[in-house]
């Protein structure tokens, strides 16, 4: 795929290559990642720079022990390795994952570095992308840490309920192991198989063959009920 058939393709990703500099245009590669896919490692040497221009990917911290927690989850369009070419350090801090197809524009880290240099519409662009994900982390910051296990649940099961259009499904089914539940909310697997036990005696939520089911009817409850699990 060239530069001309991607922006064909994915008409929203044109307004970042506007001013790219021409002698530029032939030097980027375009790769499809897999679901499942970790793009760039944790504390390995980066050396590109990447545009997501289309599919879902996880930023996700692994440590020593094996244990992973999840950042955040992103969608197109969005970067990668802006972070680490911007504060100037040759190493990743994090990984990400594809948790679909990504189509992902690829560009040498010292052609982007030339490229923000000259084109200060890409440099707002990325800069207000770095600026949007602090403020959403600012904004959240602290919610694991003095929020109750039965809050984070029921909110993040929510929300979750609304990406996937309860209202015209009239049920969903949370299709999460523990271990995926784990990772996006921080908590043990064991308090997850507790709180989802203290939700179902509250009537807000049912299993099915291990899966957390939640009703319409459940929904409406829920979302009347969430704040007294606060206090």
């Amino acid at each position: 795929m060239t530069l001309e058939e991607l922006i064909q393709t994915y008409p929203d990703v044109e307004t970042y290559f506007k001013y790219m500099p021409e002698e530029l245009k032939t030097r980027y590669t375009i790769r499809k990642f897999p679901p499942g896919t970790i793009i760039h490692q944790k504390d390995y040497l980066l050396d590109y720079f990447g545009i997501v221009v289309s599919g879902d990917h996880r930023v996700i911290n692994e440590f020593e022990n094996g244990n992973i927690f999840m950042i955040e989850k992103n969608e197109a369009i969005d970067f990668i390795g802006e972070v680490a070419i911007l504060a100037e350090k040759a190493t990743t801090s994090v990984s990400i994952e594809t948790l679909t197809e990504c189509v992902v524009f690829m560009i040498s880290r010292a052609d982007f570095e030339m490229w923000i240099s000259q084109d200060i519409h890409l440099l707002r662009l990325v800069a207000h992308k770095i600026a949007y994900k602090l403020y959403r982390s600012s904004y959240n910051r602290g919610a694991k840490l003095f929020y109750p296990p039965t809050f984070l649940f029921l909110d993040y099961l929510l929300k979750y309920a609304t990406n996937h259009h309860i209202e015209a499904s009239g049920e969903i089914v949370l299709r999460k192991t523990r271990e995926g539940i784990r990772e996006e909310l921080g908590m043990t697997v064991k308090t997850i198989n507790r709180t989802i036990t203290k939700l179902k005696e509250d009537g807000l939520i049912d299993t099915r063959k291990g899966k957390v089911v939640m009703s319409l009817e459940q929904y409406k409850l829920a979302q009347e009920k969430i704040s007294s699990y606060v206090t």
